[in-house]
């Protein structure tokens, strides 16, 4: 395998899940699998997840480009560009969009592992049935029923997700 030496803006998968995007810059199998890379951006005010806890692995986002927003445990934080904001594993947390233009991070993950639950949620986008399944797999519990009241409190978009037939 070619050692990567350097990644452009537009280099890498993407796929949006309906206002919150993923583009894989770095994956474990290049770092030792000590962390990964992924650029996420986001509609504007779109909720890119329901509450969530990881169990495994922290986060760490890196504003780019407009305004996110993140509640982290019972804080709420407002990150503006050149701000990281840190998700660790055992809090419960969730970000967005807190602008009326598009926002922009870069999120890096430790350890690796977990850039790969996007291509698996992608893959199995609409199938609720598979996307609990996949959370299970990456020891992520998730609070699908915080959807409406984060939506209501921040102003907020999030995909409706139809069943597959």
């Amino acid at each position: 395998m070619e050692k990567k030496v350097s990644i452009k803006a537009d280099e890498g998968d993407k796929f949006d899940f309906g206002g919150f995007g993923v583009q894989w810059k770095i994956d474990g199998p290049d770092t030792g699998e000590r962390f990964s890379v992924v650029h996420h951006p986001l509609a504007p005010h779109a909720l890119a997840a329901p509450l969530h806890y990881h169990h495994n692995e922290d986060e760490y986002s890196y504003v780019i480009q407009g305004k996110l927003g993140a509640m982290l445990g019972d804080d709420v934080v407002i990150a503006e560009p050149g701000t990281w904001v840190l998700k660790p594993r055992g809090q419960w947390h969730t970000f967005w969009n807190a602008g009326d233009s598009p926002c922009q991070i870069i999120e890096v993950i430790s350890p690796a592992g977990f850039e790969n639950f996007f291509r698996e949620v992608a893959a199995a986008w609409g199938d609720m049935e598979r996307f609990v399944a996949i959370n299970k797999k990456y020891s992520l519990d998730m609070d699908f029923d915080s959807v409406p009241r984060l939506c209501e409190r921040f102003g907020l978009t999030f995909p409706k997700l139809e069943p597959k037939s």
